[in-house]
C-alpha cells in the first residue's frame, strides 16, 4: 500500500479524489491502492528544555546558556494532534512506499519529516511537488514524482531555522527575563525575527518623538490656471559689493527673502522659458510574491499582512491561484505554454482575455525567468473558473488583484508623454549688505503627464481618448472601495504631483500671474504601517522603490514571506506593539526592551538578514548546515556571556 501523506485535510481530500481514493476511514482516505491522510499543519515540534534536563526546567542565569548536545522532536500536546498522529504511524507502519504531499517548501518538508521520523518509517520516501492544486497539476506531479533525498538540503535549512530560533529564543528569553525583569511573572520575549522586527518599529518611533520641525517657506505661482514652484534664481548682475547676489531656491528658510520676492515679482509679467516633452513607456507591474501581495493588499483594502496570507491560502485550497508563500514575481519558462489556457479560463474577465487569446503571447523577460525562480513562481491564477468557487467578498478581491496583474503582463506599455514648462519673471531684489538692489530672474517650474496610450491600464480601470489624450474615468477594481493611502509617506506608488495634465504652452509666451508665499514645516517620517513594516523586513530595514534593487536585497532580508505575517501578529500578541488606525504603534513594553537589549545581534535587521541568506545558501548547497548551527551556540554563548556581565543594573519597564 502507498501512503500519501498531505499537510491539510482539504488538501488530502482533493488528493484522494484525483488518486481514486474514495472510501472514508477516521483519519484517512483509502482506495485504488493508495491509503491519503493528513497532519494539521505541525503535529511535532522541538523538544522543550525540561525535556532533556531537569536542571533547565527551573528559570536561572546559572543555567544558560542551554545547548542541548542533540536536539530531539516530540507530539504537541493536543489529543486531537495525538490521535491523528497514532493514525498515521499505524499507516507508515504497514506501507510499502510512503510519498510526501506536504505543501511544497521549506516548513512544508521539514513538517512532514518531523512526522515521518516520529512515526519511524522505514520504507522508501517519494516528494509530491506541485505549485497548485487543479487536478491536472496533481495528476502531472503524481507523474513527476522525485526521490525525497533531492529535498535533504530543504529540509537542513528549515531544521537549521527551528534549532536557530530555539536556541536563540529560549536562551535570550530566559536570559533577558531573569537578569531585566521588573515583576514577578513578567516574560521578555527575545526572538530571531521577532526582536530585530520590533527594533525596526522602535526605531521608527524615537526618530519621529525626537524629529525637531524646521520651518520653510514655498514661492509659487499660477498662471493659466497653472501651479508653477519656484526652482531657483539667476543675478543678472556680475557681482555686487559683497561678491555675488545671493539666488533663491526652491526651499526658502527666511520668511524676510520670501517676502522680499513676492513683492518683487507681484507685478511683473511671468513667461514661459521651456516646454520640453518626453515620451516613455511604462511598464506593467510585477506579478505578486506573497510580500508584494500583502503590500497591495493593505494599501487597498486595509487587510493585515495574517488576514491576507489566509485569504490567498484559501483561494489556492480552493485551486484558483498557485502556492502563495513564494517570494519571488517571475515564472518559469514553462509555465509560458500554459498561459493562452489559463486566460481562457479566467471567464469574469473574458472582456480583458479576448485581446490576447487567439494570438502569440508576448514572452518579457521582467515576467518569464526561470534563473530567478526556486522553489515556486509568482502567484498567479490556475485557469478555474472563479465564479465556481464559494468565495468571500474578501477573497474576491485578492483574486481580483491577481487575476489583473496576471492579465495586465501580456499587454502593452502604457505610453506617457511628460512636459515640464519653466517659467521666469523678471525681479529687482535687494542684495544682502545693502540696499542696493540687483535684477533676478526667477525660475518656476510645473509638470505633467498626458497618457498617449493606455496600454496595460486598462485591465485596472475604464479609459476614455479625448483630444489625442487618455483619462481614466473610474477605478474598476471589483468592489473593492479603493482609498488614496495619502498618510502613507513611505509609498512612492501613489498619485505624484506630476501626474496632472497641463494646458499647451508656447515658449515666449508672457501673461499676469498670481504668485504667493506658503508656509510650511518640515514633516517628520511616518510611522510604520503594515504594508510598509513588511517591505523593510523584505529588504532588512531599507527602503527601497526600484523592483530590482529589492530584488537582489531580499536575499538579506528578516524572515521568510510565509512567516512575517505571524511574526507580526505574534508583536500585537506579546504587548509589544499597537494598531492605532493604519500605523504600528510601539507600546512601553516593547521601547524598553529594545531599550534594554544592548546586543546589536539581536535587534539588528541586518545582521539577521545575512543569518536568512545563509539559511538560503544551505538549502542552495553553498553553506553547510552544521557550520550554522555552531556559529549559533557560539553566538548565544558569547550574549550569555556579555549579559551575565552587565552591571548598569538597568531594568525593563512593566507590562502595560
Amino acid at each position: 500500500m502507498i501512503v500519501c501523506i498531505a499537510e491539510k485535510p482539504s488538501v488530502a481530500r482533493e488528493i484522494a479524489r484525483v488518486l481514486g481514493a474514495n472510501t472514508s476511514h477516521d483519519g484517512y482516505m483509502e482506495g485504488n491502492g493508495y491509503q491519503v491522510t493528513w497532519t494539521f499543519g505541525h503535529l511535532c515540534t522541538l523538544k522543550e528544555p525540561n525535556d532533556y534536563s531537569d536542571m533547565w526546567k527551573a528559570w536561572s542565569l546559572s543555567r544558560l546558556p542551554m545547548i542541548p548536545e542533540r536536539f530531539g522532536i516530540k507530539l504537541i500536546d493536543n489529543k486531537t494532534y495525538e490521535k491523528q498522529f497514532h493514525t498515521i504511524e499505524t499507516l507508515m507502519q504497514k506501507a510499502d512506499s510512503i510519498i510526501n504531499c506536504g505543501d511544497a517548501g521549506q516548513e512544508g518538508e521539514l513538517i512532514q519529516r518531523w512526522v515521518m521520523q516520529k512515526a519511524r518509517a522505514k520504507c522508501p520516501v517519494q516528494r509530491l511537488w506541485v505549485s497548485s492544486l487543479t487536478e491536472e497539476a496533481i495528476r502531472e506531479g503524481f507523474a513527476n514524482l522525485k526521490p525525497q533525498d533531492e529535498y535533504q538540503s530543504l529540509y537542513e535549512a528549515g531544521l537549521c531555522r527551528a534549532i536557530g530560533d530555539w536556541l536563540l529564543g529560549m536562551n535570550a528569553t530566559r536570559l533577558y527575563t531573569l537578569k531585566y525583569r521588573t515583576e514577578r511573572g513578567q516574560v521578555l520575549s527575545i526572538g530571531r525575527v521577532q526582536t530585530p522586527t520590533l527594533a525596526l518599529i522602535v526605531n521608527r518611533q524615537m526618530e519621529i518623538q525626537n524629529f525637531k520641525p524646521e520651518q520653510y517657506w514655498v514661492l509659487s505661482t499660477i498662471y493659466r490656471d497653472t501651479l508653477f514652484t519656484l526652482q531657483g534664481g539667476e543675478d543678472d548682475d556680475e557681482e555686487t559689493e559683497n561678491g555675488k547676489a545671493k539666488s533663491l531656491k526652491g526651499r526658502i528658510t527666511n520668511e524676510e527673502d520670501g517676502r522680499k520676492a513676492l513683492e518683487a515679482i507681484r507685478d511683473r509679467d511671468f513667461e514661459v522659458a521651456s516646454v520640453a516633452k518626453k515620451s516613455g513607456n511604462e511598464a506593467p507591474p510585477r506579478l505578486f510574491d506573497l510580500t508584494s501581495l500583502q503590500v497591495e493588499c493593505n494599501k487597498k483594502f486595509s487587510f493585515s499582512a495574517d488576514e491576507t496570507l489566509k485569504y490567498i491560502q484559501s483561494l489556492y485550497e480552493k485551486k484558483l491561484t498557485t502556492y502563495p508563500r513564494v517570494d519571488t514575481t517571475f515564472l518559469s519558462d514553462d509555465i509560458y505554454p500554459k498561459c493562452p489556457s489559463i486566460l481562457q479560463g479566467m471567464l469574469p474577465y473574458a472582456s480583458l482575455t479576448a485581446p490576447l487569446l487567439g494570438k502569440k503571447l508576448p514572452k518579457s523577460k521582467k515576467v518569464f525567468d526561470s534563473s530567478k525562480v526556486t522553489d515556486h513562481h509568482a502567484i498567479i491564477p490556475t485557469g478555474e473558473n472563479p465564479s465556481n468557487g464559494d468565495l468571500t467578498i474578501n477573497e474576491k478581491r485578492v483574486y481580483d488583484l491577481v487575476a489583473r496583474h496576471f492579465i495586465a503582463v501580456f499587454y502593452p506599455d502604457c505610453k506617457v508623454s511628460t512636459t515640464t514648462v519653466t517659467g521666469k519673471v523678471q525681479a529687482q531684489m535687494e542684495s544682502d549688505t545693502k540696499s542696493k538692489s540687483h535684477n533676478s530672474k526667477l525660475t518656476f517650474k510645473a509638470s505633467g503627464k498626458q497618457v498617449l496610450d493606455p496600454g496595460w491600464r486598462v485591465c485596472f480601470g475604464k479609459w476614455v481618448e479625448e483630444n489625442g489624450s487618455w483619462h481614466q474615468e473610474r477605478r474598476v477594481l471589483a468592489e473593492s472601495n479603493e482609498k488614496a493611502d495619502s498618510d502613507d509617506a513611505d509609498d512612492k506608488e501613489g498619485k505624484k504631483d506630476d501626474d496632472k495634465m497641463l494646458p499647451a504652452f508656447v515658449k515666449g509666451e508672457k501673461g499676469p500671474h498670481s504668485p504667493t508665499l506658503t508656509e510650511k514645516w518640515t514633516s517628520p517620517p511616518k510611522p510604520y504601517t503594515e504594508a510598509t513594516l513588511l517591505r523593510a523586513m523584505e529588504t532588512a530595514g531599507r527602503f527601497v522603490d526600484n523592483d530590482e534593487l529589492r530584488d537582489a536585497l531580499k536575499e538579506n532580508g528578516i524572515g521568510r514571506p510565509s512567516t512575517r505575517a505571524a511574526i507580526i501578529e505574534t508583536l500585537f500578541k506579546r504587548g509589544y506593539i499597537r494598531k492605532v488606525r493604519k500605523s504600528l504603534n510601539a507600546t512601553e513594553t516593547g521601547v524598553n526592551l529594545i531599550a534594554t537589549i544592548k546586543e546589536e545581534l539581536l535587534k539588528s535587521a541586518e545582521l539577521t538578514g545575512q543569518w536568512e541568506k545563509k539559511l538560503r545558501e544551505i538549502e542552495s548547497h553553498k553553506y553547510s548546515a552544521t557550520q550554522f548551527i555552531d556559529e549559533l551556540k557560539q553566538m548565544v554563548t558569547q550574549i550569555v556571556m556579555n549579559v551575565m556581565n552587565d552591571n548598569s543594573k538597568q531594568q525593563s519597564a512593566p507590562l502595560v
